[in-house]
């Protein structure tokens, strides 16, 4: 132990010798390498500092881009499932476009037919009446319908409900083109003047003699000329439907018809506008 002691107090005798002995040049490099390290240190300290920083703010800013990233996902899934949604619907609204399409070609069509029926049945009745029409007779088509005006002269005696034989021969002609176009439905409708009747019997005003008239013909069309009665109607309109307003002979002459308006079935038309 002894020796032990001697020994240090040796070493530290030795140290000192050599702290004592060392020359200024190399105690200035000492001292300067020792600056040295300090600054490496401090510069080596501030850069742990910034890098801890620049972490810190990146960590940050990661954080912040994956709160955008899952916002953004987000969104994207949403405007996803719209996309799909509003595709699904183009796709539906697209195949309603096609079908209303070919339903309205079709309806152009039966339309276009139904024309053309109209115009040729115009045809026919002019020819078959050609014979009436310097009595008060026209034939023209109006609304799709044909309408056939006949004036009260050419089938009644003044005030009468009863067809005289000129008229019975117009409306022989008539239905001999009707037989034979079973599609077409038939309305007789009666009309008057303006004039108050006078002197009738149980016939009381216009009401009476357009409605009563319409049915002489519509009787006469369906027990004479075998018509279906089926495919007639008689309606009367009184003075209330003019085609002359004024007040002359010649327009109120105008104004006493029978019109017997032809329209073709549109059974097709309306089941398929149904639809």
């Amino acid at each position: 132990m002894k020796f032990k002691h001697l020994l240090l107090a040796a070493l530290l005798v030795s140290a000192l010798q050599s702290c004592v002995i060392m020359s200024p040049k190399k105690h200035k490099a000492l001292l300067a390498e020792r600056d040295s390290l300090a600054t490496r240190t401090a510069t080596l300290e501030e850069q742990v500092s910034q890098l801890i920083a620049d972490t810190s703010r990146i960590r940050q800013e990661l954080a912040t881009l994956k709160g955008n990233y899952s916002g953004l996902n987000d969104k994207y899934n949403a405007l996803d499932k719209n996309y799909n949604a509003s595709s699904s619907k183009v796709s539906q609204l697209s195949t309603d476009l096609q079908k209303r399409e070919a339903r309205l070609k079709e309806v152009e069509e039966i339309l276009r037919k139904r024309d053309e029926a109209t115009n040729a049945l115009k045809e026919k009745l002019q020819k078959a009446l050609l014979g009436f029409q310097q009595s008060g007779l026209t034939v023209d088509i109006r609304n799709g319908k044909v309408y056939v005006s006949l004036t009260d002269k050419l089938l009644f005696p003044s005030g009468s409900i009863v067809i005289d034989e000129k008229g019975k021969q117009a409306l022989k002609q008539l239905a001999a083109v009707l037989n034979k176009e079973a599609d077409i439905n038939i309305a007789v409708e009666g009309h008057t003047d303006n004039k108050k009747i006078k002197n009738l019997g149980q016939i009381k005003d216009n009401w009476d003699l357009s409605v009563l008239r319409a049915t002489s013909v519509t009787r006469y069309l369906t027990e004479t000329e075998n018509i279906d009665p089926k495919r007639l109607t008689a309606t009367g309109k009184g003075e209330f439907q003019p085609i002359d307003t004024a007040n002359t002979p010649e327009a109120l002459s105008r104004n006493r018809r029978i019109e017997i308006v032809l329209s073709p079935k549109l059974d097709e038309l309306y089941n398929l506008i149904s639809k």
